[in-house]
């Protein structure tokens, strides 16, 4: 059984004339309601010299087992995150500026990235390349190549219209799916899809759409901005910023499964359901909630001539609007 330890951002320290002291992930500060023999005790256990001390480990001591138990109840014991293998292979697509140090962060949290191409994901997408587990397609063309996991789109520009179309049916075949772009000064990290049912590209720009008066403009927006090449007001530090905000989704969704993620205090909104909005002028952080924009079936409609009968309504031309 491995030995337990602490719990990233979380410290445990002598205060003068004080019971010993937690600082939580938070920051908030605990008391340790128990002797100081038996704290001590406990942080021989977690560091891995309870075993040299006199009278054997701290599992035979009932009171530094009940703190041990306690703090593992709190959420204050915490193996090492590890990358799982089977999750290793991310296939990185976008601008340079974002898929370089983004691979960079990937790799340092145990993950195997590589460059992959537009025909590549709608491949994957219809199950022609190996993929995740639901795919069950033959190999990537390069064979020592992971099964791809996770697939990651990163845009300095707004996203053309149809360019994430095929990687929008990846959650289905089990292969997970994050995206962002940028908008001016302005940047989108979307939700990482990772099964069916969670919120895709399509959903996001639906929503969006609903919400704003301006929905003709942002839809002219977006065509005219993504067709005119690069969109000014990129930074390398938003970029950093943006990538490493992907990279800690994917480390959740790899090591814990995107439904645990959270937000910093494990207050806001679930990481699957969360659309963030960042400032580029100061990196400031909104975040919003979203969910699927479920299908909708056409009004069933009586054979012509018969009683009763009401006429199928005439669809507008262009793009339903989301009420």
């Amino acid at each position: 059984m491995p030995r337990p330890r602490l719990a990233p951002g979380v410290d445990v320290f002598d205060v003068p004339g004080r019971p010993t002291a937690v600082r939580t992930p938070d920051g908030e500060f605990l008391h340790v309601d128990a002797e100081p023999g038996a704290v001590a005790r406990l942080l021989a256990e977690l560091d891995g010299t309870a075993g040299a001390r006199p009278g054997g480990p701290a599992a035979a001591d009932e009171e530094a087992r009940r703190l041990l138990t306690a703090f593992a109840d709190a959420g204050y014991l915490d193996p090492p995150a590890v990358w799982p293998a089977e999750r290793a292979g991310v296939l990185l697509l976008g601008d340079a500026e974002l898929t370089g140090p983004l691979a960079g962060l990937l790799s340092a949290a145990g993950a195997r990235p590589r460059a992959g191409t537009p025909e590549e994901v709608a491949a994957l997408a219809a199950g022609r390349l190996r993929g995740g587990p639901a795919t069950g397609g033959v190999s990537v063309t390069a064979p020592t190549a992971a099964p791809v996991a996770a697939v990651v789109w990163c845009l300095d520009r707004p996203v053309p219209a149809g360019l994430w179309d095929a990687a929008d049916r990846l959650p289905a075949r089990g292969i997970a799916w994050a995206r962002s772009h940028r908008e001016g000064l302005q940047a989108w990290v979307e939700p990482l899809a990772a099964g069916a049912g969670d919120v895709l590209a399509r959903h996001v720009r639906a929503r969006r759409l609903a919400a704003t008066p301006a929905h003709r403009e942002l839809a002219a927006y977006w065509g005219a901005a993504s067709a005119t090449g690069p969109c000014p007001g990129g930074t390398a530090a938003g970029a950093a910023f943006v990538a490493a905000l992907l990279a800690t989704d994917l480390t959740a969704w790899a090591t814990a499964g995107v439904r645990t993620g959270r937000s910093p205090g494990g207050a806001g909104l679930p990481a699957s359901r969360r659309l963030r909005r960042l400032d580029l002028r100061d990196l400031s952080v909104s975040e919003h909630p979203v969910l699927p924009v479920p299908a909708v079936a056409p009004l069933p409609t009586a054979p012509e001539g018969a009683p009763g009968a009401v006429p199928a309504p005439a669809r507008p031309a262009g793009p339903a609007r989301i009420a």
